[in-house]
């Protein structure tokens, strides 16, 4: 029997065919490189930071329709490592507006059985940004609905040579506690690195969507998107809303997925 989906979608645009969207086929994991703030605040003679303040409203929006439609898993790319070389006075901006949306919003989303987690490097980030990540993570550790994956300090590239330390450290230890471990017939294989990762334990996104109409993956999820679907939608982040999400959600929906194999 098909869910009445009305309560989330409960007006949709004429130019949607809401019978395409399938509850069989929603992604378990979906990932999101939020783009387009900027260009959103200076059409609106803005600065930069108020973009990203009005890109939290659609940060919600598509945290609620992923919870209400049965996504597992939420990545969005807030904070890549590549963005510290914007100006000192918006990475300032950013890093506060994390700060404080993270403590405005961790009861609500607790309430919503949402688990909060980080992925990327969070012990350079300024100290009442680090507290209110790790508040956020311990807050929900044990909540069984959608995970929240906010990638903050993030880099696709970083990630990779961060599993592949671990691996080393893993590897050198066994050495020096004598495990029997002979370094000549030490491999890898692409199972242990997939559990190297910030997502260890976690299944690949099944959809990646980008917003403003950009075509890149900006070192987003780099080992992970190997068979990722792609929608790019020209929607600047902060007009992006859960029938946009509904749009990407029908393009993915309509793919034929063969991971390789001829049909």
């Amino acid at each position: 029997m098909r869910r009445d989906f009305s309560y989330i979608f409960p007006n949709v645009p004429s130019d949607i065919d809401v019978s395409l969207f399938d509850e069989a086929k929603v992604p378990k994991h979906v990932g999101i490189i939020m783009d387009g703030n900027g260009r959103w605040a200076k059409k609106r003679a803005l600065n930069r930071l108020n973009g990203h303040k009005a890109g939290i409203e659609a940060v919600r929006e598509a945290i609620r329709t992923s919870s209400d439609i049965g996504v597992d898993y939420l990545t969005i790319y807030s904070f890549s490592t590549e963005n510290w070389k914007r100006s000192d006075e918006e990475v300032s901006g950013l890093m506060n507006l994390f700060a404080k949306t993270m403590l405005a919003e961790v009861d609500g989303l607790h309430e919503e059985n949402v688990r909060v987690k980080t992925i990327g490097d969070i012990s350079i980030l300024p100290q009442d940004t680090h507290d209110a990540f790790v508040k956020a993570e311990e807050k929900t550790a044990n909540n069984t609905g959608l995970t929240l994956n906010v990638a903050v300090n993030y880099g696709g590239r970083d990630e990779i040579v961060h599993g592949i330390n671990c691996l080393l450290q893993k590897a050198k230890l066994s050495l020096l506690n004598d495990d029997g471990v002979d370094s000549s017939d030490f491999k890898i294989i692409e199972q242990d690195l997939s559990d190297a990762l910030y997502t260890a334990g976690m299944p690949d996104p099944e959809l990646i969507i980008r917003t403003s109409g950009e075509m890149r993956i900006s070192n987003f999820l780099l080992w992970q998107v190997a068979y990722s679907e792609f929608v790019v939608t020209d929607v600047l982040w902060p007009d992006f809303d859960r029938y946009e999400y509904l749009r990407c959600l029908i393009s993915y929906m309509g793919r034929d997925r063969r991971f390789g194999n001829a049909k």
